[in-house]
């Protein structure tokens, strides 16, 4: 039974990986919809404030906030319909939900940026200066 689940599980996953993205980052999903005969791509832009699942049910939630109020869109990882997505910027959480942000507005809904700092040697410094 299992190799027929694997079989099945292997069609369905995307050819070309899973995005890099963790709870806490702002990312742009590209979307694909389909009205009627034609197809367009839409933009998604917003906070991932939960993943969930794992294999080809794995889903994430992305929030916004659009004219004032809380919109929160659930994206399979492994849909046809997700074009792609982008991280704009890395947050820092030490959580891995962040459902409290539903009841937080305006800045505090921000979190702080995750850096990561570039290990140069001194030698390398000295040389980029010169």
């Amino acid at each position: 039974m299992s190799k027929i689940l694997d079989k099945i599980h292997l069609e369905q996953v995307k050819k070309d990986g899973v995005p890099e993205f963790s709870i806490g980052d702002t990312v742009h999903v590209h979307v694909k919809i389909k009205e009627g005969d034609k197809e367009r791509v839409q933009v998604f832009t917003g906070t991932v404030i939960a993943r969930n699942g794992r294999g080809t049910t794995e889903t994430f939630t992305v929030r916004r906030i659009s004219y004032g109020e809380g919109v929160e869109r659930i994206f399979p990882v492994h849909a046809p319909s997700v074009a792609k997505v982008v991280v704009e910027k890395s947050g820092r959480v030490r959580r891995a939900k962040l459902y409290y942000l539903r009841k937080l507005t305006g800045k505090a809904t921000k979190l702080d940026e995750n850096v990561v700092a570039d290990v140069v040697a001194p030698a390398a410094k000295a040389k980029a200066k010169a």
